[in-house]
């Protein structure tokens, strides 16, 4: 069985323009919960034991501040930090205990294509809550736009750990635990942010809550539709300052088994953007969506 010096993807820290209008867009309409605000930094959690899954920050326009993993143990962040530094990245703090309010050891790193990566070890965590039917329980993966995809991928396998599960033609999914894809890297003109996707408990979870955010004012960019490489559902949304977003549920599980498949095996029929063919083909202000926010590389 594979060790994965990273067990999960943690959190997300997102800046945007209009922290009031965020805040209460993800509590009121997402689903997710206020945990705490310190220093001007709104924590907010799913249902399940994260202490956040979402750190909101004030800035002058949306971007990715970090993406926050979970490690194994203490003895990963050395290992990480020498392999990291090796293959591109700039190790940028840590390991240190952490200042923010979920607490542990944090290390932060920059990607070689850019973005910061933060890694944390016994960070604080919440009893779950009873299950919902339209909430989100943790995050599922974050998709990052990148100007070399197989490179970055190679950044997360040879210096994080992870395992690459399947390449399509645009993307290349990479895993850090049975969950068929962690991070998503799709081929595009700029790095940043693609989208942010939160796990939903099932399909109707998916179908109730992507139901509560259209009656909040928000439509469906994208779906419902169930993907090729995952097969998990999917519905997607533009937040209210332009970051996309993904409710899905039904994630494939894999092991060390699981065989990877390429581009010429991941190919739909003319017309086809999804398994059931459901999904019109997406629009292209919400492909316009998926390439606007950047790096906050500081």
């Amino acid at each position: 069985m594979t060790h994965f010096p990273v067990t999960a993807l943690r959190s997300v820290d997102l800046e945007t323009p209009d922290i009031g209008r965020s805040e209460h867009f993800y509590t009121s309409v997402w689903g997710l919960d206020l945990v705490t605000r310190h220093e001007g930094v709104t924590y907010l959690r799913a249902s399940g034991t994260d202490h956040h899954v979402v750190a909101l920050r004030q800035a002058d326009r949306p971007a990715l501040k970090a993406i926050m993993f979970r490690l194994h143990s203490d003895a990963e962040f050395e290992s990480i930090a020498a392999a990291s530094q090796q293959h591109g990245a700039t190790l940028l703090s840590g390991p240190v205990p952490n200042p923010e309010p979920d607490g542990g050891t944090v290390m932060t790193i920059r990607a070689p294509g850019g973005g910061v990566l933060r890694f944390v070890h016994q960070d604080l965590r919440h009893a779950a809550c009873p299950p919902s039917a339209a909430r989100p329980v943790r995050l599922a993966h974050v998709n990052v736009n990148s100007t070399d995809v197989d490179g970055s991928a190679a950044f997360y396998q040879r210096a994080l750990g992870f395992r690459l599960t399947d390449r399509t033609k645009a993307m290349a999914f990479v895993r850090c635990n049975n969950d068929h894809h962690a991070i998503v890297i799709a081929d595009a003109p700029v790095n940043g942010l693609n989208h942010v996707a939160f796990m939903m408990p099932n399909l109707e979870a998916v179908m109730r809550g992507s139901g509560r955010v259209i009656d909040a004012g928000f439509p469906i960019a994208w779906g419902v539709g169930r993907h090729g490489p995952g097969d998990n559902v999917f519905a997607y949304f533009i937040d209210p300052v332009g970051i996309v977003i993904e409710y899905t549920a039904e994630v494939l599980q894999v092991d060390d088994d699981y065989v990877v498949r390429g581009p010429s095996e991941w190919v739909w029929p003319p017309g086809r953007t999804d398994h059931w063919g459901i999904a019109p083909p997406k629009a292209d202000h919400v492909k316009a969506a998926q390439t606007a926010v950047p790096y906050t590389d500081a």
